[in-house]
């Protein structure tokens, strides 16, 4: 039985809607780190760590393992690595993700903004 060409287009559209919500602006992914995140952690090359550790190279590492950097234990033991998805639920409610995480950041509200931030994130590598 052929598909349809409006099925057809339902099924790219649902397959491919994760992507599409992905649209994001990493400009504005950076002023929301500068916002929200730059008071306790850095973007820097050198993995300098504030009162949070640093996040460059953040995407594809695990929760947890910066060096010189102290962890609660729920974020050390979390067995996060932190995926683009991972950090978007992360950014979302640190707290729902890591039930006693130490980090006092309450979330982030707007999925675009979220969005523009792992974008950001993503970059820093």
């Amino acid at each position: 039985m052929p598909v349809s060409r409006l099925a057809a287009a339902a099924i790219a559209i649902l397959l491919l809607g994760p992507v599409a919500a992905r649209a994001q602006n990493v400009d504005d992914g950076a002023d929301s780190f500068d916002a929200n995140c730059a008071d306790c952690h850095s973007v820097s090359k050198q993995l300098k760590n504030k009162k949070g550790p640093s996040l460059f190279g953040i995407v594809g590492r695990h929760a947890g393992t910066v060096a010189g950097q102290e962890y609660s234990p729920a974020n050390k033991g979390s067995n996060l690595v932190w995926t683009p998805d991972v950090l978007t639920r992360y950014l979302a409610s640190p707290q729902a993700l890591v039930p006693g995480t130490t980090m006092k950041f309450k979330g982030l509200k707007d999925p675009k903004e979220i969005a523009d931030l792992v974008a950001f994130l993503e970059q820093q590598k």
